[in-house]
């Protein structure tokens, strides 16, 4: 097990910041962020210091029914040996769903979803975690995610999931305290009763992050300062392992570098106050993962097209205003709706700052009407020309020198081929009226 320290996640925002942070042993950077071929100076500069950077992927979607993209695990990988990584993370999430076995499209969801606590569920996932180890050059660690809503029917306690998760894989676990102490105020799990069924000798390192809570909701929202609660449920698990590596998770509203100096300090607190020696692990290396378990073939085949059918009916009612399914709690499904919607706006304005510049005021309102019942069919930067798409179809924005500005966005950025995303007259008589610049 590689002995991590103390970190922070790498943001462009900050490298100044985390450059001149003392303390910093290593760094986790989001791996779709980083092109292996251009990593940034400052994090190259970072290497150069000797400080371990561990890539952090978001898109693999290793809880969805289906395997995952091969491509994608390529890609991942790629970023892994391009930033001399010893191990990979991911998410133990659903990202999209539909496709061929729900004969309806590929939606994305533009956030980490829950899988269900199910045998079904952990049939799947097991599989796809196997595919993902026998694709990635280094080890792979899990993290346990944050959720505002919950699954009927679950079978399993998120640590019992997770443990057999381990027992059949061998895969090792990112625990991230934050997510743990969310689940408890949204979900009312115990985040003890967890880490007592956690494999503890599994764990790669843990996160903290900072969240608020509004309405008797916790969001994790990276941008706010970690709470004392948050910290309590670090001192929880420190009393039962020492963490490899323990790292501070920030993504916005960026504070002084003083007050990430502050955060990480408290954070060094609690985890040298904690009692428990490190416990050893043994799994990493493909030879030394448990034997193959699980399901048949065609019982793995019919465990996929359960969880299709159950996550293409959730996500679609979350972004494409469908019925709720039966037993979910229709009040949080209204807002996990709206957290996807919100959260798809400002990744918008973050990939494509054109936007909010050309709109002004109305870019947030104009999105917001554009992505009710739209959902998310290929990424952020096809779902940014696609609300431009959209706007100009309806003649908008109203004043003319901001419709000549995003029709120019829009034509660098759409290419020379003929739109093919929606082949109605209506918008191919709109765009070439913008085009023309009358």
């Amino acid at each position: 097990m590689v002995r991590l320290g103390t970190g922070i996640g790498w943001r462009p925002e900050i490298a100044d910041d985390i450059a001149g942070l003392p303390g910093i042993d290593w760094v986790e950077v989001v791996a779709e962020n980083i092109c292996p071929g251009h990593v940034p100076d400052a994090l190259e500069r970072l290497r150069e210091r000797g400080t371990t950077v561990v890539p952090h992927g978001v898109s693999l979607g290793l809880g969805g029914a289906e395997p995952p993209d091969a491509e994608r695990l390529k890609a991942l990988g790629e970023r892994a040996e391009a930033l001399g990584a010893p191990l990979v993370t991911e998410h133990i999430a659903f990202v999209r769903a539909g496709g061929t076995r729900t004969a309806s499209p590929v939606i994305e969801a533009g956030h980490l979803l829950p899988v269900p606590r199910t045998r079904d569920a952990l049939d799947v996932l097991c599989a796809n975690v196997r595919i993902a180890q026998d694709a990635l050059p280094v080890p792979l660690a899990l993290e346990n995610i944050a959720a505002l809503i919950s699954w009927p029917g679950e079978e399993m306690t998120e640590g019992r999931f997770l443990a057999e998760l381990v027992e059949r894989t061998g895969v090792r676990l990112l625990i991230d305290v934050a997510n743990l102490h969310t689940n408890h105020v949204n979900r009312g799990e115990d985040p003890a009763k967890a880490l007592d069924e956690l494999p503890t000798e599994a764990i790669a390192y843990v996160h903290v992050a900072g969240g608020v809570e509004r309405d008797g909701v916790w969001h994790d929202s990276h941008a706010h300062p970690v709470t004392q609660p948050v910290l309590d449920v670090l001192a929880e698990l420190c009393a039962r392992t020492a963490p490899p590596g323990v790292l501070l998770e920030r993504d916005e509203d960026f504070p002084p570098a003083g007050e990430l100096a502050g955060e990480l300090d408290a954070i060094r607190a609690v985890t040298a106050a904690g009692t428990a020696p490190a416990t050893p692990w043994a799994p990493g290396a493909p030879e030394a993962r448990p034997a193959a378990g699980g399901p048949g073939e065609a019982a793995l085949d019919a465990a996929r097209q359960r969880l299709a059918l159950a996550q293409t009916s959730l996500l679609s009612a979350l972004v494409a205003g469908t019925p709720a399914p039966e037993g979910f709690d229709r009040r949080r499904l209204r807002v996990q709706s709206a957290a996807l919607t919100a959260k798809r706006a400002s990744v918008i304005a973050h990939v494509a700052p054109e936007l909010p510049e050309i709109l002004g005021d109305g870019f947030r309102s104009a999105f917001l009407a554009y992505a009710d019942r739209r959902p998310m069919t290929g990424g952020y930067r096809r779902d940014a020309l696609s609300f431009a798409e959209h706007l100009l179809a309806d003649d908008l924005p109203r004043d003319p020198a901001a419709r000549r500005r995003l029709t120019q966005w829009w034509k660098e950025r759409s290419g020379p081929a003929p739109l093919r995303a929606n082949p109605a007259a209506r918008l191919t008589r709109a765009l070439r009226h913008a085009l023309s610049g009358r």
